[in-house]
């Protein structure tokens, strides 16, 4: 009877945890990019490709790439597609085979916008670098579809 006594006493009196409320908003990063993207990638899906892992974002320094590890599969083609905030530059974009080659890529470039289509020759993890000319550091976004 005592142990029934507080409970009803604690959840009248607050005690309990209640669920918190919503957090606030977490600022999305290079919100303005995103839709660079998606316009690029909305044409390649006119042609058959889906975006793959969604949209990365990051902070690029002068002369530090960036790099994203990629799981591809022999005989699929993929588009790479990047932006970036500095004004007038379109983000330089390399892939690395497994065996850490360079592969040679079909090139797009529009605005702040880059985008490069592979097929791959092999499966296995490739290694996406993403490079700039600008001073200073600057936001991009990623995004990759496959066929």
């Amino acid at each position: 009877m005592k142990i029934f006594l507080l409970i009803l006493l604690a959840a009248s009196s607050g005690v309990f945890a209640q669920s918190p409320g919503p957090s606030p908003a977490a600022a999305e990063p290079a919100p303005g990019l995103r839709p660079a993207l998606y316009d690029l990638a909305g044409a390649l899906g006119n042609e058959g490709f889906k975006v793959r892992d969604g949209v990365w974002s990051g902070i690029l320094q002068d002369g530090k790439p960036r790099h994203v590890a990629l799981n591809l599969f022999a005989g699929n083609q993929y588009w790479f597609c990047a932006a970036s905030s500095a004004p007038g530059e379109s983000p330089s974009i390399t892939l690395r085979d497994p065996s850490g080659q360079a592969v040679d890529l079909v090139p797009f470039k529009r605005d702040k916008v880059s985008a490069a289509g592979v097929t791959a020759g092999a499966t296995g993890r490739y290694i996406l670098e993403i490079g700039g000319s600008a001073r200073g550091s600057r936001e991009i976004c990623v995004l990759y579809l496959f066929k």
